[in-house]
């Protein structure tokens, strides 16, 4: 049943009173309709976001596009409080208190990678670590040499690593700089190497896809470091998603009392993916999140790529939790889709 109210007054030239007719029950039905309606597309926002925050915290790997997507969880989560703000300001409660929960579940994933976390007192000795993925031997050789000298590198290990860039590198005096060496070159981008300032005991090539070769660097005065150049397939269609998980469950997990293990260069892998997640928890760290500097880009440099899309942290250097991590970088290297990272590591004491 309508109520219909009516108001009676003069009009406004003084002449015949004028009858006002409301309907408050059509109206409030009007506004419960909008209600309804703006609630409706709320819930329909933060749905994606859920779902998102769900399988990213799951460790769900379950299709070949989603391992792709899953890079991208960083740019989702800065867009994540959208949902909230709207539905405080749309006094939408219960979606506000749903979309909150959301935007905490993408800032605990993400933000710690901002935050500086300490190290453990590490009163070894020190060890710069380089990483470089030469795009098939299309980097810059000089470069790559001029910026393991700017960066005083002991040990710099290489990906993509072809004959004939490892001819070039030398040529541009590598062998100089980093006399010793271990190294698999191969055509296209499976080769790979890892050279250094100390000696080196080179150990089997984990040969899962991509040829990721590995030694035991004699460190003066500290123990011995295993180093891995770590490459894994990229999964850059379907038939290549298990070469990429296989690739990174054959490298070698950290163990107290195991030997110092340090992993570095493109793991086609960021901290959102979950294969490298379980590596880290076998007690690894990742340089770049324990220093404050884990949202750092470090592919696509160049392309050929979709226009537009955002970068992404495939590079890493990682080292086992007895390792203090005193700092850690990104370098531009031309010719290249990858920029380079860096760290510097303190040993245990022997």
């Amino acid at each position: 049943m309508i109520v219909t109210h009516v108001e009676t007054g003069m009009s406004d030239d003084g002449g015949a009173p004028v009858e006002t007719i409301s309907r408050p029950e059509a109206a409030a039905g009007r506004a419960g309709g909008r209600r309804w309606w703006v609630s409706a597309v709320l819930w329909a926002a933060w749905a994606p976001f859920a779902v998102w925050a769900v399988l990213r915290w799951g460790g769900w790997q379950p299709a070949f596009r989603w391992g792709q997507l899953v890079a991208f969880t960083p740019y989702v989560a800065a867009a994540s409080p959208v949902v909230p703000v709207l539905a405080f300001v749309l006094r939408r409660r219960w979606t506000a208190v749903a979309g909150v929960l959301v935007a905490c579940a993408f800032a605990v994933a993400v933000v710690p990678r901002a935050v500086p976390d300490g190290d453990p007192g590490a009163r070894g000795p020190v060890v710069r670590v380089l990483a470089a993925n030469v795009l098939y031997g299309r980097a810059s050789p000089q470069h790559v040499v001029d910026l393991a000298r700017r960066t005083r590198a002991d040990v710099l290990t290489v990906q993509e690593l072809t004959p004939q860039a490892m001819a070039a590198l030398d040529r541009a005096g590598l062998a100089r700089v980093l006399p010793h060496r271990v190294v698999a070159p191969l055509p296209g981008g499976a080769g790979s190497g890892l050279y250094s300032r100390f000696p080196l005991s080179g150990r089997s090539a984990i040969t899962v896809g991509f040829r990721q070769v590995r030694a035991v660097v004699q460190v003066p005065g500290g123990p011995p470091v295993e180093v891995v150049s770590v490459h894994p397939c990229a999964p850059v269609h379907p038939g290549l998603a298990r070469c990429w998980r296989d690739g990174l469950r054959a490298l070698p997990r950290a163990s107290e009392r195991g030997p110092v293990r340090v992993l570095a260069g493109d793991f086609n892998a960021t901290l959102d993916h979950a294969e490298l997640r379980r590596l880290l928890r076998s007690g690894y760290r990742d340089a770049a999140d324990a220093t404050g500097d884990g949202l750092r880009w470090t592919w696509p440099a160049i392309g050929p790529h979709p226009p537009g899309m955002p970068p992404v942290t495939l590079d890493h250097v990682l080292a086992d939790e007895r390792v203090g991590v005193r700092a850690s970088g990104v370098h531009r290297v031309p010719g290249t889709d990858h920029r380079a990272v860096s760290a510097v590591l303190v040993l245990p004491p022997r």
